[in-house]
């Protein structure tokens, strides 16, 4: 028997990436299975972005790039932080990944050590707590329900911090709830922050454009805060990219140092084509990410709407991302046949399995109660997939 390293028994595989996996292979069986277990815009890369990367091609950037991105891709992600967010960086300061998944992890690698503490708001984006877990920190969890719109209060964060606390990871917009931190909000956060400088905030902000309160606040943004934030970003959901996998992190000049070091070893500079075809979504016309955004904002409001109309759901109105995250405890306990629904993980089994509809148990997040509906899909699929799930419902007692 083959003897694993401690650190991989320690983390537990992807919940999403397994749903839309067990999807696809009931799909190749022939059945009709609607994905909203996927955090993927449906959109196509914008044609421009696309010409750019053929471009780059025809120019011969297929070699290794610098380890931290090529100097004008970084250049064009400092004029962005300045222009859409009052944010002043230099490109030494700019750490390009590949995809703001592995941005995160660099960040968590460079700072967490040894019983480091991680303060975890819950619901949480799957991968957070397993990459706290892989630098040998501690996740702790802080529980932000569905009645505060899955939002961390002042009051719980302050509550949260001990002596070990060395970082918070904060999203917003978020994944999976969509909830979205207001300029007030962040400024709570900041002020109790404020009395604890050995903590470092991971500002995962890669649905910031995908926004539907007209403005979006960065807590980088705040009095005092930029020194201590790491900003993650990226191109994959605002521009229809996440296959292209370039992300990025927008840091203290010393984090920026230690995640070029530690990027350098393991994988070294992101793909060469991919970062030309980002240059060419920075500097040009903005037009497309706000054409999908509104088209994300009217599936948000149908599915919204729908969703309520399901008997024992319970439906906040999230205000970024393309996330729909309801709770759906009434039916715990209740069964179709032999089948009993015991937790969220097994009602998004079944809905899979009787319904058709892929989507993703809320225990993967850290929230039992609640599952995981993308909507990053047609306005027909979203109906067709509400009344299958309807359906389903109406078959448990």
């Amino acid at each position: 028997m083959i003897k694993l390293a401690e650190r991989i028994n320690r983390l537990q595989p992807s919940a999403t990436l397994a749903m839309s996996q067990k999807s696809g292979e009931l799909k190749a069986q022939g059945i009709d299975i609607i994905n909203m277990s996927v955090g993927e815009p449906d959109f196509n890369t914008p044609n421009h972005i696309k010409e750019a990367a053929k471009q780059a091609t025809d120019e011969n950037y297929t070699r290794y790039s610098p380890v931290p991105g090529y100097p004008d891709l970084r250049k064009a992600i400092v004029e962005k932080l300045k222009k859409e967010n009052g944010l002043e960086y230099t490109t030494d300061q700019i750490i390009v990944s590949n995809g703001a998944k592995q941005s995160v992890c660099n960040t968590v690698m460079a700072l967490v050590g040894e019983g480091d503490e991680v303060i975890i708001p819950a619901p949480y984006w799957v991968s957070y707590p397993q990459m706290v877990l892989l630098a040998d920190g501690k996740p702790v969890f802080v529980e932000a329900k569905i009645e505060q719109d899955f939002k961390l209060t002042p009051e719980q964060l302050e509550s949260a911090i001990t002596p070990k606390t060395k970082m918070l990871i904060l999203c917003s917009p978020s994944n999976p709830t969509g909830s979205v931190y207001s300029r007030e909000e962040m400024e709570g956060l900041a002020k109790v922050l404020r009395k604890y400088e050995n903590i470092y905030i991971i500002c995962d902000e890669i649905y910031e454009h995908i926004n539907y309160t007209g403005q979006h606040a960065s807590l980088a943004s705040c009095d005092g805060m930029k020194e201590r934030c790491i900003i993650i970003n990226g191109v994959s959901k605002a521009y229809a990219m996440t296959g292209w996998r370039i992300g990025y992190i927008a840091a203290p000049l010393e984090i920026a140092k230690a995640c070029n070091k530690l990027q350098g070893q393991y994988t070294s500079g992101p793909c060469s084509v991919s970062q030309k075809a980002a240059v060419a979504a920075y500097v040009s016309s903005q037009d497309c990410v706000e054409e999908m955004r509104v088209a994300f904002e009217r599936r948000k409001n149908l599915i919204v709407q729908l969703a309520k109309e399901v008997p024992g759901f319970e439906v906040n109105d999230p205000q970024g991302a393309f996330y729909l995250f309801p709770k759906c405890s009434a039916y715990f306990g209740k069964k179709d046949g032999d089948r009993v629904i015991n937790n969220s993980t097994d009602f998004a089994m079944y809905l899979l399995e009787v319904g058709h509809v892929a989507t993703v148990g809320g225990d993967a997040f850290g929230s039992p109660e609640c599952f995981r509906m993308s909507y990053a899909t047609s306005d027909e699929n979203i109906k067709e997939a509400l009344k299958r799930i309807k359906d389903a419902c109406a078959r448990l007692k």
